[in-house]
């Protein structure tokens, strides 16, 4: 029974009784109504109590017993659940959830996480390096796929090609400091995820196949030749 129904129930019985005290007994936190006077109420407590088996009790009884409370969002299957907070810390978040996952066996390139990680990426081929594939896994957990399309990008040269196009690149130099979230580039090679930067200006980072798995990292604010903004 819905609280709506509750309420038109109660609200009939109500009319159709001639006691006063008891009518304002209906007035019932179930219903929404406001809070009877003191002296009002103690008049009502005394009649129903008086008689538990009278229509408006019997009614009382039944919504209660009926009343469900609203449930939560149910269905949310992903292994990773992500934080409420910004984009960028949504994708820090989604990366540190898969350190030390590793290659079976090292140098291969392949493994349940790894394979994974390639489903965000239109186009990848198993036993390919996989650190854009990761970026792109972890980009797509927080809500912020890359591509143009949302399709995930597969090589460091096609992120930096889209970056560039969606005015996301940041070419690094004196002042740059990247913001946690964004992409990590290095030349065509190797790109990682910004976890932080330091006080005295090294940048943490998070990074797929590195070392042949999800690797945390600190590297010098020089190494990398640009970001990505992803915030």
């Amino acid at each position: 029974m819905s609280i709506q129904s509750t309420v038109d129930r109660i609200d009939a019985i109500r009319q159709a009784l001639a006691n006063p005290a008891t009518m304002i007994a209906a007035r019932n936190p179930l219903t929404g109504g406001a809070e009877a006077p003191a002296e009002a109420t103690t008049a009502a407590s005394t009649s129903t109590s008086a008689d538990a088996s009278s229509p408006f009790a019997s009614a009382l009884t039944a919504a209660s017993a009926s009343y469900e409370p609203a449930q939560g969002v149910a269905g949310l299957t992903s292994s990773f659940a992500p934080s409420s907070g910004g984009t960028g810390s949504r994708i820090v978040a989604a990366a540190e959830s898969q350190l030390g996952q590793s290659e079976m066996p090292p140098g291969s390139n392949e493994s349940p996480a790894i394979a994974m990680y390639r489903e965000a990426t239109a186009g990848a081929a198993p036993g390919e390096p996989w650190c854009a594939y990761f970026a792109s896994w972890a980009s797509r957990q927080a809500g912020e796929p890359i591509g143009a399309a949302g399709e995930g990008l597969g090589s460091v040269g096609a992120i930096w090609s889209w970056a560039q196009s969606s005015g996301r690149a940041i070419a690094n130099g004196p002042g740059v400091v990247p913001q946690p979230g964004d992409l990590i580039v290095f030349g065509d090679e190797h790109v990682g995820i910004v976890r932080g930067v330091l006080p005295d200006g090294r940048i943490e980072t998070i990074e797929g196949n590195f070392e042949n798995k999800v690797a945390a990292n600190v590297r010098s604010a020089s190494e990398a030749t640009g970001y990505v903004s992803m915030t």
